[in-house]
């Protein structure tokens, strides 16, 4: 009875570890999934720098340039340009490079757990609209609001809202 007790136990915590694990590993998810587009520029060029001679150093140095300055530049863009239109074409450059990262994240977890392909592409999709609009958020959230909207407040208004006419 003991060993069968130690077991169903064992059983509990295992789902239960099972569980924290797997939504660890989708806050990472989400939580990265706005760095796809730096990521993917940083192996592209370090590969090229690799290839064409720079050696082991050479390549992870010209890599990490080549991110930070894609991740750096789309944030700076996007924080300083009021243009709609522009905002709008640098989140999408950084959402779909997270999209096609979550609908393979999303894919490869679907592949341990359903044995329907069906059904592995419709969470694969399911989890990638999740993870592109998650990115797009993300980069929304570091803009500061066009001209006209948020929660500023004149001088003008803060009198008026506490009776006085300004005299």
């Amino acid at each position: 009875m003991i060993l069968h007790h130690g077991v169903s136990t064992m059983l509990v915590l295992g789902i239960f570890f099972s569980f924290f694990g797997l939504g660890a590993l989708l806050c990472l998810l989400f939580t990265l999934a706005i760095y796809a587009l730096p990521f993917f520029v940083a192996v592209t060029a370090g590969m090229a720098a690799f290839h064409s001679g720079a050696g082991v150093v050479g390549a992870i140095l010209v890599a990490a340039f080549a991110g930070g300055a894609t991740l750096a530049t789309g944030q700076i863009v996007f924080a300083t340009v009021r243009s709609p239109a522009v905002r709008t074409a640098v989140a999408l450059l950084y959402a779909i490079p997270a999209t096609i990262a979550g609908y393979s994240a999303t894919h490869g977890l679907a592949e341990l757990s359903l044995p329907s392909t069906t059904w592995q592409m419709i969470f694969a999709v399911i989890g990638a609209i999740c993870v592109g609009c998650t990115a797009f958020a993300r980069l929304a959230m570091l803009a500061p609001p066009v001209a006209g909207q948020g929660f500023l407040v004149s001088p003008a208004t803060l009198r008026l809202s506490h009776g006085t006419s300004g005299h």
